[in-house]
């Protein structure tokens, strides 16, 4: 059916939402796909529900094309299974609960690896059951602190998640192979310009994972790629690479006069040094013990990289009330010497390697001490790879100086193991009759998050500009003048859609042309073809939305080549 403007629940905008920042929060009010419900909540009007739908549409046809079966699981979850895992309480304040009236627990899923593997252990008993591939699209929900940037970010999305059981590691390291390429496929048709890259599995578990990434500018992400070779990273799944510390003769440690220098900055600029000339030493708790945390003074402490490296231990900063319950322990001032393996348990970055020399704190106020050597003055406890990774930092694979970029995820895969079948002793008799422990895989997709990210990547200064998979419409009609355009453009539509185009047409009345054109370019279909003053020799205007390309056609040409790019 063509969609006619003049009847369709569409009211654009002139001007950007108070509250957006990003383009894609400015755009898609403006053009009128979304509108703002509540804090992170949004409703889908009818041009945005075509877009999320022909999204969805993609990635059921992929999950299929491996073998995926979709089923439909409820949002409103009993929280036992969840902690039953741990993770209501990885989850923390991100995860909705509630009661019902009987006082039972309740949760809006997060995501739903438990509930599956719950069904799974319900359906299948025998090896000869397995392997599975299940998917659904569905919604959920975390209960972000701070919801911004329209539907990238929201408290309620859409999500495809899937998930592959096997009694082998090698099944899942197939089911794995198959998502993977599904999803370079589906990222290639929905007109992405992506990067697969190496990622840390975090509250999920598991061993091997990787991140599809959009690079935006709007990206909540950084990762870092080789411009030499293809590695690929996130930045808390960069492996260091320390050379050798040169072996120099270092002079005797000593105590330098350093007041008011509680920071680097500080430090650096009072003594005229670099910030990597120094260490900085961060004191947290783990499981409610203090712990230092020694990296050089121009990087920080990758709190993601050290709560993996620590998990299940809870990782949290030291307060003030900490530092008056330790005198010993000089706020601003504090330096390994002396006190690692004492004081506290002394963690440390490779690169305060044994032989390197440093400026630290003295642990006394506005005193620091340099020539503080590794291996001599202090000692290192465990070494965990936890620091922040800088522009120029070698390349894992070949050395080269990585590049460090910003980029929306869109997509995640997660080698899970056993984590959860162990948790609900998920066995199936084996083809000896002895039970097997299931394995399994995660696999998601963030539908509604597809949409901004495209919109991030696509969009010029005059809109959006979808790619035609996805868009709302192959062609955007606009009837520019009076009645005898808008005929023309009405009758010109439905031999389009009879062509096999889906059409978008403008027919409002009493709208200047001038309007017409200004909306055509902010909603963003792939082509726009102008019913103007030539409409009585039969000839129409059609224009590319992203190129800007413009030619006259007769309206017999136009249908024919609007046809043919649909079916290519």
């Amino acid at each position: 059916m063509v969609l006619r403007m003049s009847r369709l629940l569409l009211k654009t905008l002139r001007d950007d939402p108070a509250d957006a920042e990003t383009a894609s929060h400015k755009l898609l009010v403006r053009a009128g796909y979304v509108r703002r419900s509540s804090a992170g909540v949004w409703t889908w009007l009818p041009l945005g529900k075509r877009v999320l739908e022909n999204v969805s549409r993609v990635v059921r046809e992929e999950m299929d094309a491996i073998g995926g079966q979709e089923v439909l699981l409820p949002a409103l979850l009993p929280r036992e299974p969840y902690d039953a895992t741990g993770r209501a309480d990885e989850y923390g304040d991100l995860l909705f609960t509630l009661k019902d009236r009987k006082g039972t627990d309740y949760v809006l899923g997060p995501t739903h690896e438990e509930i599956f593997t719950q069904l799974v252990k319900d359906q299948v008993s025998s090896y000869k059951d397995l392997p599975v591939i299940l998917y659904q699209i569905q919604t959920k929900y975390r209960d972000e602190a701070r919801p911004r940037s329209g539907v990238l970010r929201g408290r309620e999305f859409q999500m495809k998640d899937s998930y592959s059981f096997d009694t082998t590691d090698e099944g899942l390291a197939e089911a794995y192979r198959l998502h993977r390429e599904a999803y370079v496929r589906i990222f290639e048709r929905l007109g992405f310009d992506y990067r697969v890259v190496s990622a840390v599995s975090g509250a999920m578990g598991g061993s091997q994972s990787e991140e599809f990434l959009a690079p935006a500018a709007a990206g909540e992400d950084t990762f870092v790629d080789c411009p030499a070779c293809d590695y690929a990273a996130n930045t808390e799944a960069v492996t260091a690479v320390v050379g050798e510390p040169e072996s120099t003769e270092h002079p005797p440690a000593e105590e330098i006069d350093t007041p008011d220098t509680p920071t680097i900055e500080a430090l650096a600029e009072h003594l005229g040094v670099p910030a990597s000339a120094t260490l900085k030493n961060l004191l947290v708790k783990v499981d409610g013990e203090i712990v230092a945390v020694g990296v050089p003074g121009d990087r920080e402490v990758d709190m993601g990289k050290l709560a993996e490296a620590l998990a299940p231990a809870e990782v949290e900063m030291v307060t003030a009330e900490d530092f008056a319950d330790r005198p010993d322990l000089v706020r601003g001032y504090v330096g390994p010497q002396g006190m690692a393996g004492k004081a506290f348990r002394y963690l440390a970055d490779p690169r305060v390697a044994a032989g390197t020399a440093w400026i630290t704190g003295a642990n006394k106020a506005d005193t620091h001490a340099r020539n503080v050597v590794c291996g001599r003055d202090f000692r290192v406890d465990e070494y965990l790879d936890v620091a922040t990774v800088l522009p120029g930092d070698p390349c894992p694979k070949c050395g080269t100086g990585l590049q460090i970029d910003r980029a929306i995820e869109i997509g995640h895969i997660f080698q899970l193991g056993r984590k959860y079948t162990d948790a609900f002793e998920l066995d199936v008799l084996g083809q000896n009759g002895k039970p097997v422990r299931v394995t399994m895989g995660s696999y998601g997709i963030g539908v509604s998050r597809a949409v901004a990210a495209l919109a991030e990547q696509t969009h010029d200064d005059s809109g959006l500009c979808w790619p035609r998979e996805i868009a709302p419409a192959d062609v955007h009609v606009v009837a520019a003048g009076k009645a005898a355009q808008t005929e023309f453009a009405l009758e010109l539509s439905e031999k389009l859609q009879a062509a096999g185009v889906r059409v978008l047409v403008d027919d409002r009345a009493g709208v200047s042309p001038g309007v017409k054109f200004t909306d055509a370019e902010l909603i963003g279909v792939p082509n726009i073809l102008v019913a103007g003053r030539r409409v009585g020799e039969g000839v129409v205007e059609l224009k590319d939305r992203c190129t800007g390309e413009r030619e006259e056609l007769t309206a017999e040409e136009a249908i024919a080549r609007l046809a043919a790019a649909v079916r290519n």
